[in-house]
């Protein structure tokens, strides 16, 4: 009988729009949140401790440096040659 169970995939925070707007949309927006919600490797001290404070702007916990990047991803890469 366990055979028969699949293994379901995590919902994350798609679950909020149950079965509205269609699968692949879903997915997209749960897969930016994600990114977005993770915490990221600080462009000045290296420790990731970098969250997201508003659209665009990033912030470090630890040595709290704030900086510019992308709307969901600090796009540290660009942010190294200023």
């Amino acid at each position: 009988m366990p055979a028969l169970i699949e293994k379901k995939e995590k919902l994350g925070s798609q679950k909020r729009f149950g079965t509205r707007y269609g699968r692949k949309n879903r997915l997209k927006v749960a897969r930016i949140e994600k990114e977005q919600r993770a915490t990221h490797p600080c462009p000045y001290c290296k420790y990731k401790k970098v969250r997201r404070i508003a659209l665009g702007i990033w912030g470090c916990k630890k040595c709290s440096s704030r900086f510019t990047g992308k709307a969901y991803t600090p796009n540290i890469q660009a942010n190294k040659n200023e």
